[in-house]
Order: C-alpha cells, then structure tokens, then sequence
C-alpha cells in the first residue's frame, strides 16, 4: 500500500512539475500524460463534429447549415456517402426563413433515404420577401442553379412552397425552363444557360428542362395562386368591401410583394404581375414551365386561414367550392384532409391573345383570366380543415408545421404531402 501510493505521489509531482521523464511511457515511447491529453482532444474535435454534422433526433440524417441560413438535408447511409438523384427545393413565404421547412425536409429524406436532398431555400428571409414576387423569383432560380451544381448526381428536381413561396416558384421555374426538340442536345445538370461545348447530351425522351433536370413535382400550400385582392381572398378582412378597399390602397406597406399580390402595380403601363404569370411570352415561358412537371398539387385551407382564402388556394371559383356542412376526414391516417380533387386529364392548347382587352382593373376579370389559364393544367387539389384543432387560430402556418411545438396538428398534411410524392 505504501509503495502504491509513493507511486502515485511521484506521478502527481511529476505531472506537476513538467518533468516527463519520470512519467510512465507507453511502447512507443510517449510520456501517459501526453497520450491522455491527445485522447481528450481527439473526442473534443469528434463531439464538435458529430453537433455540426447531424440533426438532433435523427442521427441517420446530415444537415449542412450554411452561413447565410440555408441548410440542405440528406441521409447519412453508413458506409458509402449516397448519390441522391432527386432535389427538392422548399421555398418559405412571407416574412419566413429557410427554417420553417425544418420539420417537413427531415420527414422526407426519414420517408426516402439516399434517394432526395432537400434544399430549404435561404435567398429571400424575412424583410426581402418585400422586394417583389419576380425579384424573389429571380433570387430563387440563382440559388437553384447553384445548388444544382453542388449536388452533381440530381437527375431530377421538384418544388415545394408555401404561401407566397408557392408564387416565387413559380416564377422561379419559368426562369429556369428549357426546352427543346426531341433527339437534340440539351444541358446537363448544373449548366443552365451554359453554351460552353461538352456541357450537352443527347436526350430522346422528354426534353421540357428546369435547369436541366427532369422536372417532377410541383406543389403549393396556401399559396394565393390568384392574389389577395377583393372577393374574400383575404378572411381576416370578412368580406367587407371597404376593409378589402384599403387593404388594397395601403399595399405598398408590404412594399413591391404587396402591390404585386393586390393586383396594383402596372410597372409601365403593363398588367398586374400576377396576370403575366399565366400565359408564355417571348422571353419567358410561366405556362409551359409549370406543364413540363409530372405533377401539380395545391394544398389549401379550407377553414381557420385568416390569411389566404379556399378560393385562390385551391385554384377554383367561389361557387365550385365543395359543400361540407360537417366535414370528415377522408382517411384516418390524415385527419385533417377533409377532400382530395385528383387530377382530371385536360387538352392543353395555346390561349389566344383575347386576355389583353380585358380591363385589368376589374378584379373579377383578373381572376377569371387568372383561374382560366391555370387551370387548363390538370392540378391535384388537397382540402385541409383545422376547425376541429386548437391550433386552428395558425392554420396558415400549421399546414407546414412552421414551428412543431405550434404548428404540430398539420403533421398528417405534410406526412400526406410525403406519402403521394413521386420520387
């Protein structure tokens, strides 16, 4: 007993003092008190890399945060790093961040692991999203671009987007759209509007590009698809004219994005944004960028959403709402859907001119053209109801479960959104 502890004295003395020659060794020849140190420092660096590298709750998930604040999510196969071959881009809506995706990126690379990356859209956070719907959007196909490049095994890409998200993406894609004549070279992943030579491939199927991938699923929750102007788009405002009146006067507090969503900016004397955004023009194809998507999909609130109105949401006119006077849910495992519209198969022609002699001040008119041109594309309609829950007071934010802790009840409407998706 004494010499042990004589032993251990000397040791302590020693460490003390420096003098690691009287330290024990190890065969290699370095002092204990060395290796010991090393040890700490190597399970530091692993512990600050394994916090960086996954996600708290799903550690077979990797989220890469970037320094402006978007995050992409992918999973984390044990051994080989996975090649996913479908990007999904989410895109936030007014006053929103990349963070309000959160929960719905993890559900779906947890649904489809190595087969998607989720990329939560970081360029238009908070007070720009004031900057206008086809600045946002302009935003958004650079950033696409970008991560395309990043992400060079993607084959494939759909969009997400959530209220005003759901307009910018729109616009977005059109941006990105190519097209071209079957058996002729079209661009591959991670070069759009490159002309460099070696950057082509031959491509004998379809040939509609979004910045040359394969387009697949375009979906939109609460999403004003035909602004918010009049007509009870806006429910907080209870259909009163005269709230609706200076609701639309008092836009430009939400600066460009608000005249732009009340129908009231005529930059140079042309018609509303919004209005533009349904037809194909010289030099931008909105139409033809949205049909060249496998599939489109609009979730909407059909109660609770103070915000964004049933109507606009779900592309239809006012009096071909469905009349549930007590709504059900059409299945236990998504309690909060209360009717699904598959989509019906449609000719889809070029539309004549005949929209330009329209009086582009009256709302009713705008919204015919609107509702017309979009829905000659064959749309899924998905109709949620929170009525019954105790977060129906968020409804808009609940149906993307913005904040889980708030927003839990609308995780059936993204689980829905996950289970139906076409990878």
């Amino acid at each position: 007993m004494a010499t042990s502890e004589l032993e251990v004295e000397a040791r302590s003395e020693a460490a003390a003092s420096g003098d690691v020659r009287s330290q024990p060794v190890d065969p290699a020849g370095k002092p204990e008190v060395e290796i010991q140190k090393q040890k700490k420092k190597t399970t530091t660096t692993t512990k600050k890399k394994a916090k960086k590298s996954y996600s708290p709750g799903f550690a077979c998930m990797r989220s890469e945060p970037d320094e402006d604040g978007s995050f992409d999510t992918e999973a984390e196969v044990p051994g080989e790093r996975p090649r996913p071959a479908h990007l999904i881009v989410m895109v936030n809506g007014l006053i929103g961040s990349a963070q309000d995706w959160r929960f719905a990126a993890k559900q779906f690379v947890k649904k489809y692991p190595g087969k998607v990356v989720v990329h939560c859209s970081r360029s238009n956070p908070s007070r720009l999203t004031f900057d206008g719907v086809d600045v946002m959007g302009q935003r958004l196909a650079d950033e696409v671009n970008s991560v395309v490049k990043h992400h060079p095994t993607v084959q494939k890409i759909s969009f997400i987007g959530h209220s005003l998200g759901g307009l910018v993406a729109r616009y977005a894609v059109a941006k990105l759209y190519e097209s071209g004549p079957a058996s002729q070279p079209t661009k591959v992943n991670g070069e759009c509007g490159s002309e460099e030579p070696g950057n082509h491939h031959l491509e004998d199927k379809k040939t509609d590009k979004i910045c040359g991938l394969e387009p697949v699923n375009f979906i939109t929750s609460a999403t004003p698809h035909l602004g918010s102007r009049g007509h009870k788009q806006v429910p907080m405002f209870c259909g009163f004219y005269s709230l609706e009146k200076l609701a639309a006067r008092t836009s430009r507090l939400l600066g460009r994005t608000g005249r732009h969503l009340f129908l009231t900016d005529n930059d140079d004397g042309k018609p509303p944004l919004l209005l533009q955004m349904v037809k194909d023009s010289e030099d931008i194809k909105f139409i033809s960028a949205l049909k060249s998507f496998k599939r489109r999909v609009a979730y909407a609130n059909a109660r609770c959403d103070h915000l964004v109105g049933w109507s606009t949401s779900s592309l239809r006119q006012r009096n071909n709402l469905p009349k549930h006077k007590h709504p059900s849910t059409v299945d236990k495992r998504y309690p909060h859907i209360i009717h699904v519209e598959r989509a019906k198969t449609t000719s889809f022609e070029l539309e004549d001119s005949s929209e330009h002699k329209t009086d582009w001040r009256n709302t009713a008119d705008l919204e015919e053209i609107m509702l017309r041109s979009l829905t000659r594309l064959s749309w899924d309609r998905v109709d949620v109801s929170f009525s019954g829950s105790k977060q129906r007071i968020f409804a808009h934010s609940t149906i993307q479960v913005k904040t889980q802790c708030l927003n839990s009840d609308g995780e059936d409407v993204i689980q829905h959104m996950i289970d139906h998706f076409i990878v």
